[in-house]
């Protein structure tokens, strides 16, 4: 198990510009006696990374955009920081020496980082839920051997995390994601044919990145969500339930055979499990809002629409084939998330892409990063191609 020491504990972030990475600074700036930035890394935002390098004190800034190299080293003139770009820097910076990594690059991009940071045994806090989706047997195997600990960064996970009894395992009935239901809760599919992507970017009570916003808002996120804590939790498909709780105060529950239920209950700020995945098995103070339950007179919970909503028994479905059909329907949902982004496809038209490619691509058995990235390489052409046909029909 990884060891954090007495003195500032080297913080890697890997997507620094993002929503977590930013919050993740914010939290690491509150403690400066407990945590130091060592590298920060980013796809292509030169001039923001730098900045945050700059204001951290962090040693390396690194862009994984080889053309943003030259805006990066100009910003970073004179600061001292090292500047570095490409692929293969992203992964070095992961497997610099800092005990802690937090992976937030979105989509199936932080894979390789994230395997790097596994395998020389870091604690590993991953808010890139693809790399288990994509390749968690890969990955769980790699922090078996590196020796390291992967902490969840998710709301959702991070609160199963807290209430999980790992010594009673035989003891657990079920796992239950709490999901907010997004912005389009409660819509008929005719309804939803019309959704643009700025409607289906307000998400009513968590402030997220334009992907994971419209996987949210799709359902997807819980698709996505489930197949992690498959593997995160080693639990069984059918004991993981999905509830949609609007107010976004329970962020995940564990039933046990005695009848008990434990829920981690918070305000929806995800410095709490950024905060706790840096800490484990410490808690550090976060300026988050306690939580008013007096104000919060009335908690709601509901099945989700399925009909409406086809990501979930597609993730499930994905699951059960097995092998890389996680990563077949994870590569399929980015590409259609970046069409419907750029108003070329209808927000429909998302979950039938996914459907489509699932259906298209073969799904051999994980045994390689390199059988990985064929297969996702071969269910995104697969996926544009069905969304070229789309467009000319």
């Amino acid at each position: 198990m990884t060891r954090i020491s007495s003195s500032p504990a080297g913080v890697t972030i890997l997507g620094a510009t993002g929503s977590v990475g930013v919050q993740t600074l914010d939290v690491i700036g509150r403690h400066p006696d407990s945590y130091a930035v060592d590298a920060l890394v980013a796809n292509r935002k030169a001039k923001e990374l730098a900045r945050l390098a700059i204001e951290h004190k962090a040693r390396l800034a690194v862009v994984a955009d080889e053309s943003a190299y030259g805006e990066l080293r100009e910003a970073l003139s004179g600061s001292g920081i090292e500047a570095a770009a490409g692929p293969q820097a992203v992964i070095e910076a992961a497997q610099r020496p800092a005990p802690i990594v937090m992976a937030a690059i979105v989509g199936a991009a932080g894979l390789d980082a994230t395997m790097a940071a596994a395998r020389r045994g870091a604690r590993v806090a991953f808010a890139n839920k693809e790399c288990l989706v994509c390749a968690g047997p890969l990955l769980l195997d790699a922090m078996r051997q590196g020796g390291g600990d992967l902490l969840p960064v998710d709301s959702e996970h991070s609160a199963i995390f807290q209430c999980l009894d790992t010594d009673q395992r035989d003891q657990i009935l079920r796992l239950i994601l709490t999901c907010s239901g997004g912005p389009f809760r409660g819509w008929s599919r005719d309804r939803l044919e019309h959704v643009t992507p700025a409607q289906a970017l307000k998400h009513p009570t968590w402030s997220m990145g334009a992907k994971i916003s419209i996987d949210s808002a799709t359902l997807m996120n819980k698709g996505l969500e489930l197949i992690e804590a498959h593997f995160l939790f080693d639990m069984p498909s059918e004991k993981i339930d999905v509830v949609v709780h609007p107010q976004s105060v329970v962020h995940s529950m564990v039933e046990y055979a005695d009848g008990s239920t434990l829920a981690q209950l918070g305000s929806p700020d995800m410095r709490t499990p950024i905060a706790v995945a840096l800490a484990w098995p410490r808690r550090i103070p976060v300026p988050v809002p306690g939580l008013d339950l007096a104000r919060h007179s009335t908690l709601t919970f509901e099945a989700p629409d399925e009909v409406a909503f086809p990501a979930l028994p597609l993730a499930r479905e994905a699951l059960r084939r097995g092998g890389t059909s996680p990563a077949i329907m994870n590569a399929a949902n980015e590409v259609a998330v970046q069409s419907f982004l750029e108003e070329k496809l209808d927000f429909l038209g998302i979950t039938a892409c996914v459907e489509a490619t699932l259906d298209g691509v073969a799904a051999p058995p994980l045994d390689s990063l390199d059988t990985l990235a064929q297969v996702d390489t071969q269910a995104r052409a697969y996926a544009r191609q069905y969304l070229g046909r789309k467009r000319a029909a």
